[in-house]
């Protein structure tokens, strides 16, 4: 089972924030289940919280997690989610960054490790999303 994980993930971990160790653990089982990985978006938006090479490279290398790069098919996929999200009048409250990551996940991965405020549920009903136990 391949798991893609959203940037909100990853800000509460290296936040510390109090759900960062049931992350953990909930990363560490989902890696024994198979690969963990993160696409462009997540890697962009990490590194910018970050801004620290060494620290962002073992951070990911600590939870076990691959780069995978955003295929075609699921850039598209965001595109036409996001022209639909706009249609029905959805606010600017998320932006293509968000559809691509979901997009990544719903394409390239079988679940993602996210905290869903909705959105996700929503646009990627067919995505597994994966929360703390």
């Amino acid at each position: 089972m391949r798991t893609a994980l959203d940037t909100s993930v990853l800000i509460a971990i290296a936040k510390g924030e109090p759900e960062a160790h049931t992350w953990v653990e909930t990363l560490a089982t989902a890696g024994e289940e198979g690969e963990l990985v993160i696409c462009d978006v997540v890697a962009s938006e990490f590194f910018a919280l970050l801004l620290d090479e060494t620290r962002f490279t073992e951070s990911l290398q600590s939870l076990g997690i691959a780069f995978d790069p955003t295929h075609i098919g699921s850039a598209q996929l965001a595109g036409r989610l996001f022209r639909e999200y706009r249609r029905e009048g959805g606010p600017r409250e998320h932006l293509i960054p968000d559809f691509l990551i979901g997009a990544h996940a719903q394409q390239q991965a079988d679940r993602i490790a996210a905290i869903d405020r909705g959105y996700l549920r929503r646009y990627f009903p067919r995505l597994k999303v994966l929360t703390p136990r």
